[in-house]
């Protein structure tokens, strides 16, 4: 029997390894890539693709001269070149955390390379897969680096603050994106119909935002390949419409092309040309969903799609905007530049496709907002909500009714509240230049600590994004008192949420350390009896006694040296055990399901009799937890047993007899309060600690449990209660 637990450990042991270790990361290829591809032009890009709506309207006051209109389109040239094309398609799309995208995917692997992450979760500590490369493959100035970064806190921390903050950011402009987006479309109803009150532009712009979130249980697949041809054909009518006004008006806007006239539109203009920079920078707006949403994606599917379509539709409507502008005698086309320099006969047409490609824009930062609420409930940032996945084929695509129905309400104020376009771009520049600056310096340290490139090559082209993006973010934080405030404030809130949440969650873990309790701390053998047991004398020092039935303990950590808490505090509390135990752990996988013969782990408990450790491993869409499922892990211990090399009668007749006997579910019910009594440093420090931990009980106990749809028979279900002080 020795030699058999210890094959079933070696088994368990690489499996597990398999499951918590093993990489994330999908990819595609041939058709599928093409089809994904198809889909990432339908989700990512109506934000920065609907930008030609804008762009010029919230750039220039009056009429701008030649030489100005010039100077501003060859900056969007260069800025959709140098920020969107070269800096995220071919550099930070690099920057993946096992598929995944954002700032807080950037923290993440940075802690995989660089040991850099403060208070693991200790339960998960087996989950980490730590990628530190050796000290000589390490440039001199990449030791230097990791050594600074591993021995001092305060960075440790702000690298940390960073990664959320940029989070938070994407998160915020998720609930303006959709209010910018459709309010630019509905605006442009004016054109056709002057007389069109402030309160019916309104009115639809919140009707039709109602109705897009409405629409999202469908998931990414189905919105995507839906909303994927009206994203086509709306750029490839910009296109179009660019090339027709490029022909028709001034061909010799394409000197824009020249970053000469982008220096000196801004050296001509002065302060007039620094400001109109937070007008500019709309033309790449939603730059951030390219890599938010990576992991609905792939890599490829999002370089494909901006490369051989978005990017070139865009500067072609773009010049073909400017040359249209420069030629016009109402000196108005800029008030509305995508509207008015439509191609004869095309207006109702142009005027339909911007109000659907509008609509669709919004899906963007919608979906960034479930990718990273994902990363960030995964890494313990946020408590435990419903998240519902919407694909078999792409396990990161994903749908999450709160945050949802959350993001519908706040969007739905902010197009009441702002009700033009030209406020809300006031708030909205900020978002993204500030998640763009907060990537380029985080990248920067990606591939200094994690692509191992020497610092003479990544400090100068460090040097050239952050000052691109320095410049355009220095220009929109003037935009704070007019509108600003509003992604600042409500980021800070989010910010504030998730890192108070974090906070709560390393007290716990420490408190719950303290019941991390291997057998031989529980209970010992009784000297007069080989098979009973006896508390240790910590505990009371009572004899165990067993009682008849079979015993299911969930098991949170499903770590085999340790007990489960539950199984603990009610050994202490009842002196007594059921004569046949199972510890039940699910192990949840990135996969849409398990095949049957391979879901179940089935390991003797070393130290105790008629005792199993059972590990569920179960796909996202799998229905694990039902009634019957106590049948279902004694057939699997039935199972493990008979093919064993020495299958054991007595031990399955224990087993059968206990089942029939009785059966029960125990569950642990944990209680937190605050803890009295304590030292610190100072009043101020505990006062501030205990405020934050308060607000973090709060929560915990208004948030959904993890266990929330638990399915099981109710009837043979039990909660041992236990508190913890934090």
């Amino acid at each position: 029997m020795a030699d058999l637990d210890l094959d079933e450990e070696e088994k368990a042991r690489r499996i597990a390894e398999k499951d918590l270790q093993g990489h994330r990361k999908q990819t595609y290829s041939g058709f599928l890539l093409v089809w994904l591809s198809f889909q990432a032009t339908g989700v990512i890009y109506g934000d920065i693709g609907t930008s030609p709506l804008y762009v010029f309207s919230s750039t220039f006051s009056s009429q701008p001269s030649w030489d100005d209109l010039v100077g501003a389109l060859s900056i969007i040239i260069w800025s959709l070149t140098v920020i969107v094309t070269i800096k995220y398609c071919f550099i930070v799309l690099r920057a993946d955390d096992d598929g995944q995208g954002g700032t807080f995917a950037l923290y993440s692997l940075l802690a995989r390379y660089t040991n850099i992450a403060r208070n693991r979760d200790p339960r998960e500590a087996v989950m980490v897969r730590m990628e530190r490369h050796r000290t000589n493959d390490l440039t001199l100035g990449g030791k230097s680096l990791r050594n600074f970064l591993e021995k001092s806190k305060f960075c440790q921390i702000m690298l940390q603050f960073v990664g959320v903050l940029g989070v938070t950011m994407v998160m915020a402009d998720g609930v303006l994106t959709p209010a910018q987006s459709v309010l630019g479309a509905i605006q442009g109803l004016e054109v056709v119909k002057p007389d069109l009150s402030l309160s019916a532009i309104v009115g639809i712009t919140c009707a039709i935002l109602i109705v897009l979130f409405l629409i999202q249980p469908f998931g990414t697949t189905k919105l995507g390949t839906s909303f994927a041809p009206i994203v086509t054909i709306w750029l490839l009518f910009n296109m179009v419409a660019g090339i027709y006004n490029l022909a028709k008006h001034d061909h010799t806007v394409l000197k824009a092309f020249s970053p000469s006239y982008a220096f000196t539109y801004l050296v001509r203009n002065g302060q007039d040309g620094w400001t109109s920079l937070g007008g500019l920078l709309l033309a790449f707006t939603g730059v951030e969903a390219l890599f938010a949403d990576l992991g609905a994606f792939s890599k490829r599917a999002v370089q494909l799609s901006w490369l051989c379509l978005a990017y070139p539709c865009l500067l072609l409507a773009y010049i073909g905007q400017a040359a249209y502008i420069s030629t016009d005698e109402t000196q108005t086309a800029f008030t509305n530049p995508f509207f008015h320099t439509l191609p004869p006969g095309t207006l109702y047409f142009g005027l339909v496709m911007a109000i659907l490609a509008a609509i669709v824009a919004s899906q963007a930062m919608i979906t960034s907002t479930f990718q990273l609420l994902t990363q960030i409930m995964r890494l313990s940032y946020f408590p435990h909500i419903k998240v519902i996945h919407t694909s078999r084929k792409f396990s990161e695509q994903v749908y999450i009714p709160l945050a949802n129905w959350l993001l519908m309400i706040g969007t739905v104020i902010v197009a009441a509240v702002y009700n033009n376009t030209t406020s809300l771009g006031n708030a909205y520049g900020v978002c993204v230049i500030a998640v763009t600056f907060i990537t380029t310096c985080m990248v920067a340290l990606v591939a200094i600590l994690v692509w191992r490139l020497p610092f003479y090559i990544v400090t100068p082209v460090w040097l050239i994004f952050a000052a691109l993006d320095g410049t355009y973010l220095s220009s929109v934080l003037q935009k704070v008192p007019e509108g600003a405030w509003f992604t600042i404030v409500l980021a800070a809130v989010l910010c504030s949420i998730f890192l108070v949440w974090r906070f709560g969650k390393e007290a716990q873990w420490k408190a719950e350390s303290l019941d991390q309790l291997p057998l031989a701390a529980l209970m010992k053998s009784d000297q007069s009896s080989s098979n009973s047991l006896v508390l240790n004398e910590t505990f009371g020092g009572v004899p165990v006694s067993t009682v008849p039935g079979l015993g299911i303990f969930f098991d949170k950590t499903g770590d085999s040296t340790h007990l489960p808490a539950c199984f603990t505090h009610f050994v202490i509390k009842f002196a007594a055990r059921p004569s046949v135990i199972i510890f039940f752990h699910m192990r949840p996988l990135t996969v849409p399901s398990v095949p049957l013969e391979e879901r179940y782990i089935v390991t003797h408990a070393h130290g105790l009799i008629d005792c199993y450790n059972v590990t569920l491993r179960h796909g996202y869409m799998d229905d694990v937890l039902h009634p019957g499922l106590a049948r279902e892990l004694v057939g699997q211990i039935e199972l493990t047993i008979s093919h064993s090399r020495r299958p054991n009668a007595a031990e399955l007749e224990t087993l059968r007899a206990a089942y029939r006997s009785q059966m029960v579910y125990i569950l642990g019910k944990e209680a937190m309060k605050l803890k009295t009594g304590s030292s610190m440093t100072s009043r101020v420090t505990g006062f501030f600690r205990n405020f934050v931990l308060y607000i973090f009980l709060w929560m915990r106990e208004n948030s959904r449990t993890k266990l929330a749809d638990l399915n099981i028979d109710a009837d043979k279900l039990i909660e041992v209660g236990f508190l913890k002080e934090i």
